[in-house]
């Protein structure tokens, strides 16, 4: 019996451990992304759904309705939330690659930002946390495995 719930236990278990030791000491962000689980991501989301939602037609929290987040610009996921100055003038879009550097200090990144959340310091829970935002597209894209990234000369 104790054998039986151990391995139901080992079942259940987060295997973000053996996804670092396969990563090795200093994975590349491209690398976290090609473990990255989505659905430890949607897990790790009940935190940020304190103050945002991420599905079709939700609306705005304290934050705004991430649905579609990935690929679209700043400042512009939601057409009710009212977005700081400093965050409609980022430019550009949010590619898996700039939530990372969001998702591991927001105030950094954009001073004058409302988002009072501190950040994520574990980069491959921010993978995941992005995998799984990737699954939540208008597009109704799915996770897809980021292209290797050439490695530097030696």
């Amino acid at each position: 019996m104790a054998a039986a719930l151990a391995l139901v236990v080992a079942g259940c278990s987060d295997d973000g451990e053996e996804r670092r030791r396969s990563l090795g000491r200093s994975p590349s962000f491209s690398d976290l992304m090609q473990v990255a689980d989505p659905a430890r991501g949607g897990r790790l989301f009940g935190t940020c759904a304190a103050c945002h939602m991420a599905g079709p037609g939700a609306g705005d929290r304290n934050g705004p309705n991430l649905y579609g987040v990935v690929g679209q610009p700043p400042g512009e996921t939601s057409q009710r939330f009212g977005y700081t100055a400093a965050l409609r003038s980022l430019g550009g879009v949010w590619s898996p690659e700039r939530l990372d550097t969001w998702l591991t200090a927001p105030a950094a990144m954009v001073p004058g930002t409302s988002m009072r959340f501190r950040g994520i310091s574990d980069p491959l829970d921010r993978a995941d946390l992005i995998a799984y935002l990737q699954t939540r597209s208008a597009r109704g894209s799915v996770r897809r495995p980021m292209p290797a990234q050439p490695s530097a000369a030696r």
